[in-house]
């Protein structure tokens, strides 16, 4: 028998439930992980809640964690008994203490990464890689805008960017997260809270925009976030912090100056084995040289998944949090 936190009805943290459940074998291609460290992310609060859909209730939740290999199923031929490992895109069901998921979704955890750092900065960590390396490939020089650049993903988005040579204008709500924001790289910020983000983006940069926003916060800065490119910018809006874009006519992409706008998801870009190691690799390179640090600033017990979703949903958390089973 193993424990787990699961959820029978959408709604707010109060009704994850810590319950028992026996654990099946793994089946063929599948991996079963004793998670040693658990991530703990925003759209996790979406299945709760019922923005995104679970396959059915009562269901686990969470998709990131990192821990040792417990059993494999027939036909698994990358990893043995033993190994330590880490994954991101799921299934649900990471907050446990046995997860079984399929051999494609794993990735080797190199012995310089700890489980905490693992389960930390996976989802985060690869979201930020496809970012910054696929969706458009910011180049030495470039100056781009990435919105809530103090949170998680930000934490790291202004680390990386940095690293590879751009100047990042990130927006923030409060002068404490200024600070972080530019203590991790951030060549200038904008406090949303009490400054036009559009305008102060017009001087920041001569009058010239920027060429890509990075927009995770969603409803709230949709229109803003167009404002700030120039023509033919494009606009990744990548998260719903604040809720879901909707009713978007394409027409104001010509008013705007010619946009383009992807939506993109970890699953697109993490589709294979393969590019879901190469992009793992990539980003625990980064963790390794030194160049990206991971923030755990908050860790509960697993079994404390409600409280820690709480704090997170109130904005009460700065860095990274994780559950320990």
């Amino acid at each position: 028998m193993a424990q787990r936190i699961q959820f029978s009805q959408h709604g707010g943290p109060e009704v994850l439930q810590w319950v028992e459940f026996d654990p099946a074998p793994p089946a063929a291609q599948q991996v079963r992980v004793r998670n040693r460290a658990i991530g703990l992310n925003f759209i996790d609060t979406y299945f709760r809640g019922g923005l995104y859909a679970p396959p059915s209730l009562p269901s686990g939740l969470g998709t990131e964690g990192a821990g040792v290999v417990d059993a494999v199923g027939e036909g698994v031929t990358r990893f043995k008994v033993g190994d330590r490992v880490a994954y991101a895109t799921g299934p649900l069901g990471a907050y446990s203490e046995l997860h079984t998921l399929p051999e494609a979704n794993l990735v080797h955890l190199p012995d310089g990464i700890g489980f905490e750092q693992a389960a930390a900065v996976m989802l985060k960590g690869l979201t930020v890689q496809y970012l910054l390396k696929q969706t458009h490939a910011v180049k030495p020089g470039e100056t781009i805008l990435f919105h809530a650049a103090a949170g998680g993903v930000g934490s790291l988005a202004c680390q990386w960017a940095a690293a590879l040579g751009a100047r990042v204008i990130g927006t923030v709500g409060s002068a404490e997260k200024a600070e972080r924001a530019k203590s991790l790289g951030a060549w200038a910020t904008i406090d949303y809270s009490r400054e036009d983000v559009a305008q102060r983006v017009l001087e920041l940069t001569d009058g010239q925009k920027v060429p890509v926003v990075y927009d995770g916060v969603g409803a709230d800065t949709w229109l803003t976030s167009l404002d700030c490119l120039q023509p033919r910018g494009l606009m990744v809006s990548f998260g719903n912090a604040s809720g879901a874009v909707t009713g978007v006519n394409l027409g104001i992409l010509s008013q705007k100056g010619s946009l383009y706008v992807t939506r993109p998801t970890l699953a697109t870009y993490a589709n294979t084995a393969e590019n879901t190691q190469a992009m793992a690799d990539d980003l625990f390179a980064m963790i390794e040289s030194g160049k990206l640090s991971v923030d755990i600033q908050q860790r509960y017990p697993l079994r404390e998944a409600a409280k820690a979703q709480t704090e997170l949903s109130a904005r009460r958390t700065v860095g990274s949090t994780i559950l320990l089973p």
